[in-house]
């Protein structure tokens, strides 16, 4: 009898329960510092880069580095169960952390929303909390989905969306960015470049009715530096309307799912003001 009540309480406990899952991260990305607080789990995190700034509690954790360059001595004195790498994670020091015997689940720049729940689903699964993240990403499904629904039978604007300067780079079709202008209910007129490396001849030539430039600096930077830039080109539809905006690139950039939704927001904002 008390076999049969160990295997029923063992049916009825999630699965999440019974696994042995780390206790102490360390973080070599914002996308993984987010996804890891989004998920329940920031208590867990001993270590993160400079470049962790969301949710604001990230920025409390000690620091190991930039995303570029980590202190692989930094990252072992903290004794991680884990480490979540980056696409940005130097190749050398992915084999030295590999090498002192520390576990690596590695996250590459997700090209699509789709990608970063993909992303989202492999770190709960990981953390013990799949449950947790299929919970958010159904959430989020939905958020999308109501979207849509309002987006429904719009017009659909020329969409620039802007990621870099000298050289100029625009969102297109290999990155994740050109889901918040389709999703956005806007048109992508470099949709079709697997490289959004362009000059402002092109950009002219593509007349976009809708400018948003996703780089640091808002204020005196080189994200107001470029708008200052844009509205010099007068012949642009979106500059002849004033609707060239900026977005935090720390939202737009590198965003969890949960954050790609709150830029989509933003962004729609943008495309479709009468919303």
């Amino acid at each position: 009898m008390l076999r049969y009540l160990i295997l029923l309480v063992f049916l009825l406990v999630p699965v999440d329960a019974w696994a042995t899952v780390a206790q102490r991260i360390v973080s070599l990305g914002p996308i993984n510092t987010e996804n890891v607080f989004l998920l329940g789990a920031g208590d867990r995190l001993v270590g993160n880069t400079v470049y962790c700034v969301r949710p604001k509690e990230a920025a409390d954790i000690e620091k190991v580095g930039t995303v570029m360059q980590v202190s692989v001595e930094k990252i072992i004195s903290l004794k991680p169960d884990i480490v979540l790498t980056s696409g940005l994670t130097q190749p050398d020091q992915l084999k030295m952390l590999e090498a002192s015997g520390i576990e690596l689940l590695h996250f590459r720049q997700p090209v699509s929303f789709a990608q970063s729940c993909e992303q989202l689903l492999l770190l709960g699964e990981t953390l013990g909390l799949r449950g947790r993240a299929e919970t958010i990403i159904a959430e989020l499904d939905k958020e999308i989905a109501a979207i849509q629904t309002r987006l429904a039978g719009l017009p659909r604007p020329r969409v620039l969306l802007q990621i870099g300067a000298n050289p100029l780079y625009v969102s297109g079709n290999d990155s994740f960015m050109s889901d918040f202008i389709r999703l956005g209910g806007g048109t992508n007129p470099f949709a079709e470049l697997s490289s959004g490396r362009i000059n402002y001849e092109r950009a002219i030539a593509a007349n976009p009715e809708v400018i948003v430039i996703a780089m640091m600096g808002s204020e005196t930077g080189i994200a107001a530096a470029e708008k200052k830039k844009w509205e010099t080109l007068t012949v642009i539809k979106a500059v002849a309307d004033n609707r060239v905006h900026m977005v935090d690139p720390n939202l737009a950039c590198s965003p969890s799912p949960a954050t790609f939704v709150e830029a989509l927001k933003i962004i729609v904002g943008f495309i479709h003001p009468q919303l």
